[in-house]
């Protein structure tokens, strides 16, 4: 079998390969690249577990960053469990062909008591007294100890939240360095998230990303130059591409003004009962899953959907198979922006009753994903000094919350989930091969083959 290592750089298209990422220009030309059709929704895990499986969300299950669990009746994003992912992992196959293959998944979503045999992902530690705390999750245990005694502490609040920065990306990349150097995997998959930040916070904006991107051009040369000293088949993946946006679809406001959400009243603030809802709404970047309760209401709600603006498709579930959704998990309405939009999570109507989450960087309550977790208030003179402060509190002991996050979603200026119409818009997949890619355009569930020869030749 063939050393290979597939490095995913999260938000890299055509449209960004230039003169701010020279060797990532330079790998192309070397090799090969093809353009990815992304898979509906283009978010992290269903992407990720698309490529990972060969499958389709209705065959993996994952069809979003998170959903409604109907057996819980809670919406829970950003779970780790590996046994989410319904369909065998291209690592599982491997393994049958040679018991001697091994696989080393640094970051990649769904890490956790997987198949793999070397393994790290964010985990922070919880404490007793509320304070969240910096680490990660391996496999083997010792090996987060050793990662962490060599390169310092997982920096997980420049992975996610108002300073992420290229430390994170540096950190994941160095720690692929030394799994390899220590047990010489024969795959090796790498997350590198940072395009994803500033993009998502000012779109296409070549004069403040530029730096973004040299930033992660850098670190992806230090890998593949590590990589190639072994002669390892090299791929740089990735999983969706960021466009422009300017709307929020507060789609939650929306269902409450037709009276479908149940809200409940808890210490004078707002929080969603999803599981007494009539219907309400996972959103998830430009997608959107709509749960419905009474089977009997569907057409009226349908009717209703199209008429929201900002929506471009209304995907019922007697289509959800023609698009590859038609899960259990799926919403009974699938909705998808328009190209200058996206969705928000938000279902409170004042400001002064948004349960106390909502200003916090907290990816495990909020029924929803939000981007706004990437700001602070730009017009608060003194919120690096309110951070200061809590921080300074944080340590001598005292309970506080980080309750700095904004509540204004016209501050997210890129996002991703739908099919863009431009392909220089579409992921990409590079390969220091100078043969082995089918064509020019690839279905995402292709990528799964094309791996797996990257391995056995």
């Amino acid at each position: 079998m063939n050393k290979t290592v597939v490095i995913n750089i999260v938000g890299l298209t055509q449209r960004l390969i230039g003169e701010h990422t020279p060797f990532i220009k330079s790998f192309l030309e070397k090799g090969q690249g093809s353009v990815i059709q992304p898979v509906l929704p283009a978010v992290t895990c269903s992407a990720q577990s698309t490529y990972l499986t060969g499958e389709w969300p209705s065959q993996h299950g994952i069809v979003g960053n998170g959903w409604y669990f109907k057996d819980e009746l809670e919406v829970k994003f950003w779970r780790q469990g590996n046994p989410l992912v319904q369909s065998p992992k291209i690592w599982d196959e491997l393994k049958t062909i040679n018991p001697k293959f091994t696989c080393a998944n640094m970051f990649w979503w769904y890490n956790m008591y997987s198949t793999v045999d070397f393994s790290a992902t964010p985990r922070p530690n919880y404490l007793a007294d509320g304070r969240k705390i910096p680490d990660i999750y391996t496999y083997p245990a010792g090996l987060r100890d050793k990662l962490q005694t060599k390169l310092g502490t997982f920096p997980l609040f420049k992975f996610w939240g108002p300073k992420t920065s290229i430390e994170s990306s540096k950190w994941i990349a160095d720690a692929a360095i030394e799994m390899d150097k220590e047990n010489n995997p024969t795959l090796t998959l790498v997350y590198l998230p940072h395009l994803d930040y500033n993009i998502q916070r000012h779109g296409l904006n070549f004069d403040i990303i530029q730096k973004d991107l040299r930033e992660i051009d850098a670190v992806a040369k230090d890998l593949v130059e590590h990589f190639e000293k072994q002669s390892a088949n090299i791929m740089l993946i990735s999983e969706y591409g960021i466009t422009d946006v300017s709307n929020p679809i507060h789609i939650n406001r929306y269902l409450r003004k037709q009276g479908y959400l149940d809200i409940r009243i808890e210490r004078e603030l707002e929080l969603l009962d999803a599981g007494a809802s009539k219907a309400f709404a996972v959103a998830d970047h430009q997608i959107a899953h709509v749960y419905l309760k009474e089977p009997s209401e569907a057409e009226k709600l349908h009717d209703y959907l199209k008429t929201i603006p900002g929506v471009e498709r209304v995907i019922p579930k007697n289509q959800l198979e023609s698009n590859h959704l038609n899960h259990d998990r799926a919403g009974d309405f699938v909705l998808v922006a328009d190209k200058d939009s996206w969705f928000t999570y938000y279902f409170w109507e004042d400001d002064a009753v948004a349960p106390d989450y909502a200003r916090m960087v907290d990816i495990h309550k909020k029924p929803g994903y939000d981007p706004v977790e990437m700001f602070t208030d730009p017009k608060d003179k003194f919120v690096v000094a309110k951070v200061l402060w809590k921080l300074l509190k944080k340590k001598l002991g005292f309970r506080t919350v980080m309750d700095v996050i904004p509540l204004k979603a016209e501050l997210v200026k890129g996002s991703h989930g739908r099919i863009p119409e431009d392909k220089d818009d579409w992921p990409i997949l590079i390969t220091n091969k100078k043969e082995g890619l089918p064509q020019k355009e690839l279905l995402s569930t292709e990528v799964y083959a094309i791996l797996k020869n990257h391995v056995i030749g």
